[in-house]
């Protein structure tokens, strides 16, 4: 047990946003309510998953919907509380041990941050991605048969519902339209769980994981070759380009950004082109049009010079970027896991192939 200051905020906020994988929200807006609500409340207490109580109660909160819409559409404040606690009332929980948040992100990361502080409640170090990924049933937790519902919606003008579902893929299918109708973001409370779940089925110590990343991308005391190296032995992870970005297409549909990055190569990638494919998150890269990388292992963006998370809403011309790929949790490698969230689930006709191997082969894949 520990507790989170301003300072482990902002590691974590960063940290988050480079798990995030370019989706999860914006990184300031997520840090700055975390940092507000710290300052208002005071440090939030970070339980171990291991040191919970199997019996006890814990609710999630995040954010749903399209990330690019937080820049116009800012949360009023009380959206995260309010669904939370919405929720555990339906259920008739007498105590809610704590909270967690479902995914890596720059704001969903943030969030239950925001409603442990303001409820005096510990938060959980785990998460159901260890990523992001742009779907409510894309989860360990559902991988591991826990259900999404009953959830809880709601949006900054105080429309709030609870819905039921027969599985969790009509949780997504049905929480999407509202969403949509909401404005394309609204903040949820899904998979309500124990102590003994958590330990189960969730990605531990993710939240200690985003504050490691976080420290070294923060660091002023590194040079920036030995930042990289540093941040690459963290992670178990390759760099796979680095360039400039020479175009980006972006469309909002059906409550999720829609998209692909060109990125032209710089140094000893001079001469080369890799495209980067997102739906929220980024899912596949491709080098002159070999694939290189693919969801669920995670393909991230970063500044060329700060190593800073670049997320996909904030993808534009001109921009230097590294980009760095990284191996999934091993939940993921399974069946259901591939099936859940694979190259073919997002509708690209690869069969996935872990980084490992893409890396020992060339960056070679059946197509």
């Amino acid at each position: 047990m520990r507790y989170l200051d301003e300072a482990a905020i902002e590691d974590i906020a960063v940290g988050a946003a480079f798990l995030g994988t370019g989706g999860g929200g914006d990184p300031y807006i997520g840090k700055m309510m975390a940092l507000s609500a710290i300052k208002e409340f005071g440090p939030v207490k970070m339980v171990n998953p291991q040191d919970v109580a199997d019996e006890d109660f814990f609710l999630p909160s995040a954010m749903m919907g399209a990330p690019s819409v937080l820049i116009e559409k800012f949360p009023k404040g009380d959206e995260f509380v309010r669904v939370f606690e919405k929720l555990g009332r339906y259920m008739g929980v007498e105590k809610v041990a704590g909270t967690f948040p479902m995914e890596a992100g720059g704001v969903n990361s943030m969030i239950p941050i925001v409603v442990a502080a303001s409820l005096q409640i510990p938060l959980v170090d785990c998460d159901g991605m260890g990523r992001a990924f742009p779907e409510l049933q894309m989860t360990t937790f559902n991988l591991g048969g826990i259900s999404a519902a009953p959830m809880a919606i709601t949006d900054e003008k105080g429309n709030i519902g609870i819905m039921e579902t027969i599985s969790n893929k009509w949780t997504e299918r049905l929480a999407r339209v509202q969403t949509v109708e909401m404005g394309a973001s609204s903040l949820v409370s899904l998979y309500p769980s124990t102590g003994r779940q958590l330990k189960d089925h969730g990605i531990h110590n993710i939240v200690t994981f985003s504050e490691k990343i976080g420290k070294i991308i923060r660091s002023n005391d590194l040079d920036e070759a030995t930042k990289l190296s540093s941040l690459l032995e963290l992670i178990n992870g390759t760099q796979l380009f680095e360039g400039k970005i020479i175009d980006v297409i972006r469309r909002l549909e059906g409550g999720f950004n829609f998209g692909e990055a060109t990125i032209e190569g710089l140094n000893q990638d001079l001469g080369s082109e890799t495209k980067i494919f997102f739906q929220n998150e980024n899912l596949i890269a491709e080098k002159d049009g070999v694939p290189m990388a693919m969801t669920p292992d995670l393909i991230c963006m970063v500044d060329l010079e700060t190593l800073m998370p670049v997320t996909t809403e904030a993808l534009k011309y001109g921009k230097r970027v590294r980009v760095i790929a990284l191996p999934c949790d091993n939940k993921w490698r399974t069946e259901s896991g591939i099936q859940t969230v694979g190259p073919r689930y997002f509708g690209y006709d690869l069969d996935y192939v872990p980084l490992e191997e893409m890396l020992a082969q060339g960056g070679n894949a059946d197509v």
